[in-house]
């Protein structure tokens, strides 16, 4: 799945960040990395941006981009 289909709430880790050039190396500047953990905290009241938490901080990221972090989700622990 992508970062962009996950629920607030779910978290996952990070298997790719496909977006190219610029906003490639931006993402990884930022800590957007493969094997990353990062959760979906909440989207904003018209869908854009996402607020995502990884490496001990906050992130907004547009949805476009967020369309191309592929991300395993985690198993939920609860029974």
């Amino acid at each position: 799945m992508t970062l962009n289909e996950m629920r607030a709430g779910q978290s996952g880790i990070i298997q790719e960040v496909g977006a190219d050039g610029a906003i490639r190396q931006r993402l990884l500047e930022l800590g957007v990395l493969p094997g990353t953990r990062v959760e979906l905290r909440m989207c904003a009241p018209l869908g854009d941006p996402l607020i995502v938490s990884l490496r001990g901080y906050e992130l907004s990221i547009r949805r476009k981009d967020a369309r191309r972090i592929t991300v395993r989700r985690e198993r939920s622990h609860e029974k």
